[in-house]
């Protein structure tokens, strides 16, 4: 396999990764926003809160990472 598919693959894998992330981040968000409704705010929902921020994290890195490998793309 060439050096270029290589990387194709990798960008692949991070997109689909992120894809999730963004997904998991929806429904955690949405689960929250329902327990900030129902006036359930326990340790559940600053748990969720946390895992939300670290799920942010999380996409921010695979960006950062799609970014790099894209220019990496462009330069072979």
């Amino acid at each position: 396999m060439g050096k270029i598919d290589e990387v194709k693959e990798i960008l692949t894998t991070l997109r689909v990764a992120m894809t999730i992330a963004f997904g998991v981040l929806v429904i955690t968000i949405g689960s929250l926003l329902k327990r900030y409704d129902d006036a359930l705010i326990d340790m559940l929902f600053w748990a969720g809160v946390v895992f939300s921020i670290f799920i942010l994290g999380t996409i921010i890195a695979l960006v950062v990472n799609i970014s790099k490998k894209t220019k990496e793309i462009g330069e072979l």
